[in-house]
């Protein structure tokens, strides 16, 4: 077996192991989108696994990096102040649980760092950033101090309940634009909101590649494996359609992405997906066509490789 096979192999055999699944209800949404929409990568997409955990080294700093990942993650929503319990809360959600007390040391270790700073409300304690995080800085230096995967997830968890509420938004817009053509718009709906969520897993594991804790080889097979499903439902599209709208929905504020941290925005995204709906039609049944036939080939393809290791 090549070299890239091995790699492609100890990805599906790694995230297939129960650390690394996604359990929790709000995350659920999003790999029942992937089964739909990119079956191709699913006990692919959601690898999260570190060289540090594993090894057992580094272990503090990688807790530290995983914590400002999340708060990072409540910044680019607009909540500042977080508690212990929120962090803890999300930790489970993306990471190996770990205990309430071990974030809490790590919480004040950063604050005598002066990374973080407490306030008090009455009895609760609150930890908010010291300085805002930078914007524009390079994801190479940005990854040295904060955890990106929380941030990625929670943005391809929205994307994904847009994907899940299709029909009722495309129920909303269709008179007001004077639109036709119901089915067809749900369907083109679907795919640009697809679209920019495998970007945005695309975008997450460039990141990861980066992270001093990963398991670098292993995130370079993901972010090429997720790239080619990214061109098999790309290719014939307009640039401007994938460039001045796709992309940009699909990268956090802080590389530069689109902001999405209100009720707001959700029907402004909403209300944007359902104009490139309906303006880009014979561009997207065009591409929907050719995506369908490579999808079934890299199902295939998939299906045949896992046989392989099987009777191997």
């Amino acid at each position: 077996m090549s070299e890239k096979s091995e790699i492609e192999k100890l990805l599906i055999e790694s995230s297939r192991l129960e650390g690394a699944q996604i359990t929790d209800s709000e995350l659920e949404i999003l790999d029942k989108v992937i089964q739909d929409y990119s079956p191709e990568i699913v006990f692919l997409y959601q690898f999260r696994e570190d060289q540090s955990e594993e090894q057992q080294i580094k272990t503090g700093r990688l807790h530290e990096n995983r914590i400002l990942g999340i708060i990072l993650k409540f910044y680019l929503e607009g909540k500042k102040k977080i508690t212990t319990g929120e962090v803890e809360q999300e930790y489970k959600r993306y990471f190996k649980e770990i205990a309430r007390s071990t974030i809490s040391t790590y919480l004040n270790m950063l604050k005598k760092e002066s990374t973080l700073y407490k306030e008090r409300d009455g009895r609760i304690v609150y930890y908010i950033f010291y300085e805002d995080p930078p914007i524009g800085i390079k994801p190479f230096w940005f990854t040295r101090i904060f955890c990106i995967v929380p941030s990625y997830f929670d943005r391809a968890r929205f994307f994904a309940n847009l994907y899940m509420d299709s029909k009722k938004y495309i129920l909303q817009y269709i008179n007001e634009y004077n639109s036709k053509d119901k089915e067809i718009l749900i369907r083109n709906f679907k795919f640009i909101t697809g679209l920019i969520i495998l970007n945005i897993l695309k975008n997450r594991s460039s990141k990861c590649i980066l992270c001093q804790f990963s398991k670098r080889e292993i995130y370079n097979k993901l972010e090429e494996i997720i790239q080619v499903a990214v061109k098999d439902r790309s290719d014939v599209l307009p640039e401007e359609l994938l460039y001045e709208f796709i992309e940009k929905y699909a990268e956090i504020p802080i590389f530069n992405g689109i902001s999405i941290n209100s009720e707001y925005f959700e029907d402004k995204i909403a209300k944007d997906i359902f104009r490139c709906a309906d303006l880009y039609k014979k561009d997207l049944d065009f591409q929907i066509t050719v995506s369908l036939r490579r999808r079934d080939l890299r199902l295939k393809q998939k299906l045949a490789l896992e046989k392989q290791d099987t009777d191997t």
